[in-house]
């Protein structure tokens, strides 16, 4: 059974199209990164999962059951990090636990979930004096409450400093090696590729890519960039290279020291293999693959994708 099925789902607010006849699966126990630009409807589909806002049409399951028939046990069951949030000024973190220990009827500790998101020192101040990152793990403490089966993290990674990014992470594994699927909306490409199963890439309302980092980067050709360093660059080994079916974009830096890239979509050592046949000596190569930016770009924009 997937955590969450969206079928055919649209959303319009008059004139404007938000989704599309949307589609897509979030399998149980994996982690999905929902990627898409601004205005792609990422938070329409968030909000409509959790029935804060109705669809037109489409029909949408979380956790096997429909998400507006039975809105009020899929949030007892779910973990929630929204966009946008606000937290209660005058309250401290321990009453802002306490409060959603109570509504969810949990046993949690605060100070356990506040240890967790490295917020423990604070946990008796007052919300209202906190910074943005601070803000942020307290509402990351507050979604983890009750063990949740599902954990929607829109944006988790607002205000928080390179190392709060990495607890983050941490956390994000660790709730998914306890049994939870995950539900990881982001603009973070860094972030997806670090802890993503799958990636969805949403595009004006519809769903334009799903797959794993790896089967997103096969799709779009990316392939691998090789960069070979030489003792000299001679044109008849690069036209034998060129020639080769799996190497595409091949050029020569004639600096020092030279040097060679190609796009390879296969083995790298047939090019190697190819430059010290024509006698030119093969000093050093690297590797670099296309990255989940470079696969958004592609989808999202049309542009020609190369490795780097």
């Amino acid at each position: 059974m997937p955590a969450l099925r969206v079928d055919e789902l649209t959303k319009s607010y008059g004139q404007t199209l938000a989704l599309d006849t949307l589609s897509f699966e979030v399998h149980e126990g994996e982690v999905f990164g929902f990627l898409g630009p601004n205005g792609a409807g990422k938070s329409t589909t968030i909000n409509v999962v959790l029935d804060f806002i109705r669809p037109t049409a489409g029909r949408v399951e979380v956790l096997g059951l429909d998400a507006q028939a039975h809105s009020r046990e899929i949030r007892s069951r779910t973990g929630v990090l929204p966009e946008g949030y606000q937290v209660y000024d005058r309250l401290t973190a321990r009453q802002h636990l306490e409060f959603a220990i109570e509504s969810k009827g949990s046993d949690d500790e605060p100070e356990a979930l506040l240890e967790r998101v490295g917020l423990t020192d604070a946990i008796d101040r007052k919300a209202g004096g906190y910074s943005k990152g601070m803000a942020q793990r307290l509402m990351l403490a507050m979604a983890l409450v009750g063990e949740p089966d599902l954990l929607i993290l829109d944006e988790p990674s607002t205000g928080l400093d390179p190392n709060g990014a990495r607890e983050m992470r941490e956390i994000v594994r660790e709730e998914n090696a306890r049994g939870a699927t995950v539900f990881f909306s982001s603009h973070s490409m860094e972030q997806v590729e670090a802890v993503c199963d799958r990636v969805g890439i949403l595009q004006d309302g519809q769903m334009v890519a799903v797959d794993s980092v790896e089967g997103l980067r096969d799709s779009i050709g990316g392939g691998t960039s090789l960069r070979v360093t030489v003792d000299r660059i001679d044109d008849d080994a690069l036209q034998a290279v060129r020639s080769l079916p799996t190497v595409s974009n091949v050029a020569a830096e004639d600096r020092d020291p030279p040097t060679i890239t190609a796009q390879v979509d296969g083995s790298k050592t047939t090019v190697l293999a190819e430059l010290e046949d024509h006698g030119v000596e093969v000093r050093d190569f690297s590797t670099t693959e296309a990255s989940l930016e470079d696969v958004f770009q592609s989808y999202t924009t049309g542009a020609e994708v190369t490795a780097r």
